[in-house]
């Protein structure tokens, strides 16, 4: 009874289940594990929404926008630079559905293949010439501070673009290791479980979810939504990732302690075991225990700024890190 009422609490448990297996959890995670992860993800859109209307406010706007939210991570260069991207593709597919509209006498058949792509001929392939991709830009750019728009070079490095390929060969890198031991049925399996997202075709329940009418009175564009589902799929996966860490620090820790004490004659035994196996001995998932300390990890604060607001009599508001 407790359990299926806690089960209601939440809305994103099969999702969040999904999300954790994809970034390395193998065994099924606890209603309270994924409970704790679907509080964190809420506390951390909240906290995004309240600083995007306090950044409108100061703009004398009544509607966040995209740039509001992506100020908040500015420092995550890889991140800006993925979202940079899915908005100028976005804008490029938006622009070329435009122009094929209006070409009445166009042959759509002729331009498209059968997933939707771009065949070299035909009446998308010239529409997208004309609309090429932009770069977006964005306000607290040194760039944007110039009446004047500065040529891009084709040989010219984009540290952004750089840092972003990186991360991503980093976690193609681990993917491979995680399927490379699977069989065809479970990498079918894995792959569906890559589309779990807060918000595919679940826009009413999330804007209910995320607090949209109380948190903040804009209405959220189909961008922000798309942002806040980027975003809180990282979340899930940043945490997964780290909380797989603590628990590995964890169990290798209480393996040294246990070694000390019988005199260190105890033998380990490494098993090579794919994502799909079965819960081995040893093998347990992931705990709420484990989640606290990651999140705890992503909040933690600099000491030299902690002893600074030690010294003063003003009230340590401290905000919430964003994951």
């Amino acid at each position: 009874m407790a359990e299926s009422s806690a089960a209601k609490a939440y809305k994103y448990r099969q999702e969040i289940s999904q999300m954790m297996y994809v970034s390395g959890e193998t065994t099924e995670p606890s209603i309270e594990t994924t409970g704790i992860i679907e509080d964190i993800v809420r506390q951390q859109v909240i906290e995004l929404l309240r600083n995007c209307t306090e950044l409108a406010a100061r703009r004398g706007s009544k509607s966040i926008s995209t740039n509001d939210l992506i100020f908040q991570i500015r420092h995550d260069q890889a991140k800006v630079s993925r979202l940079r991207t899915f908005l100028s593709w976005k804008d490029v597919r938006k622009n070329v559905k435009d122009s094929d509209d209006k070409g009445a006498d166009a042959d759509i058949a002729a331009g498209d293949d059968a997933v939707g792509g771009v065949v070299p001929g035909g009446p998308v392939d010239e529409a997208a010439k004309k609309n090429k991709k932009a770069k977006v830009g964005l306000p607290w750019e040194p760039a944007s501070f110039y009446s004047v728009e500065v040529p891009e070079r084709e040989d010219e490095e984009d540290e952004e673009e750089e840092e972003m390929n990186y991360i991503t060969l980093q976690r193609l890198r681990k993917a491979d290791e995680r399927t490379k031991v699977m069989t065809r049925e479970e990498y079918v399996t894995w792959s569906e479980y890559r589309q779990a997202s807060f918000t595919w075709r679940k826009g009413k329940r999330f804007r209910e979810w995320a607090g949209f009418g109380v948190v903040t009175d804009s209405k959220p564009s189909d961008d922000i939504v798309d942002i806040l589902g980027f975003l809180t799929f990282e979340m899930v996966q940043t945490l997964t990732e780290v909380a797989l860490k603590v628990k590995e620090q964890e169990e290798t820790a209480r393996a040294q302690t246990g070694a000390l004490v019988e005199g260190g004659t105890s033998k380990k035994r490494k098993l090579q075991q794919g994502l799909f196996d079965p819960p081995s001995e040893g093998r347990a998932p992931i705990e709420p225990r484990h989640v606290q300390e990651a999140f705890r990890r992503f909040q933690q604060r600099p000491k030299k700024t902690r002893a600074m607001l030690n010294i003063t009599r003003l009230p340590q508001h401290t905000t919430l890190n964003i994951i």
